[in-house]
């Protein structure tokens, strides 16, 4: 394997050794017990948001992408994930408040703790990885700009749903029958 593969995994590999997993438990624990799910995110940070959506739906889970034509109305009970890299964006800001008006709850995941929108969040998973907040200097990945943030959040998020199959008691074979058979 080419060096650069090596060094960007083990960039990743960076991220998880800093991991809390108590933080991810928590966060495991407030999607399972939400009665609706929305997530959104922007740019490529979107893109694993839109993913994680995927895979909270293949387990049965009521889950949406905001921005979608079917996504339903949140309020108490349900719960809005972000996720806000370098600390916070406009667009996640506004929708937070909305949620907060709904009295849903908010779940951001970010790599920035002391961010405008940690502050302003119920629940917060910190994925402490590279972002373009910090993409600048001596000890930067390999990855460029937020790369690494966006990677981190791939694996971070399968694992997320592995504990939430296991605890919420679903079969693979229960996910594969939730899989589109529109492709």
């Amino acid at each position: 394997m080419s060096d650069i593969y090596q060094r960007a995994l083990a960039d990743l590999g960076r991220v998880f050794e800093r991991m809390d997993e108590a933080a991810v438990d928590a966060a495991v624990d407030v999607i399972a017990r939400a009665n609706r799910i929305a997530l959104y995110g922007v740019g490529r940070e979107g893109l694993q948001m839109k993913g994680f959506a995927m895979r909270l739906f293949h387990l049965g889970l009521k889950a949406a992408v905001v921005g979608d034509m079917t996504t339903p109305p949140i309020g108490r009970g349900d719960l809005l994930v972000v996720s806000a890299g370098p600390g916070a964006f406009s667009t996640v800001l506004g929708l937070m408040g909305v949620a907060r008006q709904a009295g849903a709850e908010t779940l951001v995941v970010t790599a920035q703790p002391d961010g405008e929108a940690a502050a302003r969040a119920e629940h917060v998973l910190v994925l402490p990885a590279q972002t373009m907040a910090d993409d600048s200097g001596p000890a930067t990945s390999v990855l460029p700009m937020g790369s690494l943030y966006e990677g981190a959040q791939f694996v971070l998020f399968e694992v997320m749903i592995l504990k939430l199959r296991d605890k919420l008691g679903v079969s693979a074979e229960a996910m594969r029958a939730n899989h589109t058979n529109l492709e």
